[in-house]
């Protein structure tokens, strides 16, 4: 299976630091063995798109989106939906960001409408799942991870082989943490086992790690079996970690 790195910026970015780095990125990647997202905040997307139509040496980074509305119209202040979201070129889009469920008290029904929506606008979701730390120290990461990812299977059964699943423990997002190689590797064992019971087609889902990896872990990481690219925060932001990271992508399975 192809490699997907995706960067979330999250709440960072000026027109400025955005095309500085695009033209790192572009210029020191060549033709990357990996798929290469940016997700950007939203006032951004115009930004992005006239870069990548104006140049071909951007155009193996795609453009992500960090939230799409569970709506498809009407009266939602604020809210951004799928079908705005395509015009602007977006291929790919987090739901249920831990940030979203923490801050925004995201249910993992809404996560599994938002999900709904970007497939039926011809969006990939990147679905985000992981435990808090008091989760996991009570022994409950794969209920948790079950039972959210459990949602999105249900109201997207047919359409479950077009998502990617994110696993991000919460306790390793920003802080540093990283969950251990072998860590990460348990919890997508699980998930891959729980999306072949859904789907024939579930070998066709990247199951990517997000909780802080770097340059420096990225290797060992992505090197796992069931370990198919990353979600990257911080290091997403510096041209040099994230162009190693998708350098990584090619590292094989240990």
């Amino acid at each position: 299976m192809r490699k997907l790195i995706a960067g979330n910026w999250k709440m960072n970015g000026s027109l400025a630091a955005n095309e500085a780095l695009l033209d790192a990125l572009a210029a020191g990647m060549g033709q990357p063995a990996c798929d290469v997202v940016v997700c950007v905040p939203a006032p951004y997307f115009s930004q992005i798109s006239a870069v990548r139509r104006a140049n071909t040496a951007y155009a193996a980074i795609h453009l992500g989106a960090q939230d799409v509305s569970e709506h498809e119209q009407g009266a939602f202040t604020g809210e951004v939906s799928a079908a705005m979201l395509r015009e602007f070129g977006v291929r790919y889009c987090l739901v249920g960001h831990s940030e979203r469920r923490q801050y925004h008290a995201e249910s993992d029904e809404a996560v599994a409408r938002k999900a709904q929506r970007a497939l039926a606008a011809g969006i990939t979701p990147i679905v985000c799942v992981g435990e808090s730390l008091a989760e996991r120290e009570a022994g409950h990461t794969n209920e948790v991870v079950r039972r959210q990812l459990a949602a999105v299977i249900h109201t997207n059964g047919h359409c479950i082989s077009e998502i990617v699943v994110a696993y991000e423990p919460v306790w390793a997002i920003g802080t540093g943490k990283t969950a251990s190689p072998e860590q990460a590797q348990a919890v997508h064992a699980v998930l891959r086992a729980q999306l072949q019971a859904a789907s024939a087609q579930a070998n066709r889902v990247p199951i990517v790690y997000g909780g802080s990896m770097n340059a420096g872990n990225a290797a060992a990481l992505l090197g796992q079996a069931d370990i198919d690219g990353g979600l990257v925060g911080g290091a997403s932001l510096k041209a040099a970690d994230f162009l190693s990271i998708i350098a990584n992508s090619r590292t094989e399975c240990a």
